[in-house]
């Protein structure tokens, strides 16, 4: 045996053994789970007690992978029906399709939608509810309409004398950006004075709904939000399943906030294909290499823009997403539009909350000018902002 390998045996004898089930690699930190507001149990169920419950849910209400309604009934929650926002409960309505009232076939709930002619619940629908549990997987953009079904909810609860209270979930956005809301662009797809981007989650949302008098007349809402758990807002959350049709993975997410406004434009935004929001084209814009062609897809997108007709235009299915509001597709779009007059539709006013953003893309100016015109009304809403986050 040489010297050099007796060296070595004495070596290893004399250095200490790791203690059974350690590793002599330094560990790594392991990150805590994050637990949504549906899946603290402990704390809701007690809450709800004897009580007639009314849910507004969907397909995204998910306790693991079982739904909060069948998940409340195994634990003799008293459920007497649930409401029913866009999308519908199961989550596979084309957006704008109408909601129907009905009864789930898994439980024998009656169904009362909250979509179409009567988004508000009416004193007669809540007549027999103590409590209203609210949990729906929101993105963080103003003209995503589940926060609308939520704020008219609140209007009823607080007219009928009825308790709110939501199982919060992270915003997969969670940075403030954009345009703030105009009053006078006040609609469905926008009903409260915050930018685009608006950095809430629907717990601290509706905080702020109550806080700042939104539900109108003096009305206040009495309501109650089971918090997230080991999440903070510039938390990465990757949503467990899809919000809505269109929104099927967590590119299409981080992009909706961009490039939902071009569905105030002639542009399709990619519906009628697999990833909507995604990718961005129109049949004139022949001298663009890129193309995709929409169709009719069962449960996606039912006669979408420009179906069946090849559209030229972006691809941003891989490209890394800033985390703010991104201008430039919507920008260069317009720039190589070729009929500039027919662009803009009248709905894009309603998404941007404003008129002005309008009117400086078609005056020729830049994203950087852009972004600055809405700096102090964006800062004056960080500070409002502060009241009522329930998170860093």
């Amino acid at each position: 045996m040489t010297r050099a390998l007796l060296l070595i045996l004495a070596i290893s004898c004399s250095h200490n053994p790791a203690p059974p089930g350690t590793s002599t690699q330094e560990k790594e930190p392991q990150v805590a789970r994050v637990i949504v507001g549906a899946e603290q149990l402990n704390d809701l169920v007690p809450k709800l007690g004897s009580q007639r419950i009314a849910l507004l849910v969907n397909h995204t209400s998910l306790v693991g992978n079982t739904h909060l309604a069948d998940t409340l009934l195994k634990h003799n929650v008293n459920l007497v029906k649930i409401f029913v926002p866009e999308h519908g409960f199961r989550g596979t309505a084309d957006a704008g399709e109408e909601i129907k009232d009905g009864t789930d076939t898994k439980t024998g709930l009656p169904l009362v939608s909250l979509y179409g002619a009567n988004k508000k619940a009416t004193p007669r629908k809540l007549a027999d509810v103590d409590i209203v549990v609210f949990d729906i997987q929101d993105v963080g953009a103003r003209f995503f309409t589940y926060a609308s079904s939520m704020h008219y909810m609140m209007e009823a609860c607080a007219e009928n004398n009825k308790k709110l209270i939501i199982l919060d979930r992270p915003n997969p956005n969670g940075y403030v950006d954009g345009p703030v809301l105009k009053p006078e662009f006040k609609s469905f797809v926008g009903m409260h004075p915050v930018p685009i981007a608006h950095g809430l989650t629907v717990g601290e949302l509706a905080r702020m709904i109550n806080g700042e008098g939104w539900l109108g007349e003096n009305k206040k809402c009495s309501l109650e939000v089971i918090p997230v758990k080991n999440w903070k807002h510039d938390d990465f959350y990757s949503v467990p399943v899809r919000p809505s049709p269109n929104l099927p993975d967590d590119q299409s997410i981080k992009l909706y906030p961009s490039t939902c406004l071009f569905e105030g434009t002639a542009l399709s935004v990619g519906r009628g294909t697999q990833t909507p929001f995604q990718v961005i084209g129109h049949p004139e814009l022949k001298n663009m290499s890129f193309q995709f062609t929409p169709v009719s897809i069962d449960g996606m997108s039912k006669n979408p823009p420009h179906e069946n007709t090849v559209c030229y235009g972006i691809d941003l299915r891989s490209v890394p997403v800033k985390r703010q509001l991104d201008l430039s597709y919507l920008i260069s779009m317009y720039h190589a539009f070729p009929h500039k007059e027919k662009f803009f539709i009248s709905y894009f006013e309603k998404l941007a909350g404003t008129a002005k953003l309008r009117e400086q893309i078609q005056q020729g100016l830049d994203e950087a000018t852009i972004r600055k015109s809405w700096q102090d009304e964006l800062n004056a809403y960080k500070e409002l902002r502060k009241k009522y986050l329930l998170y860093q």
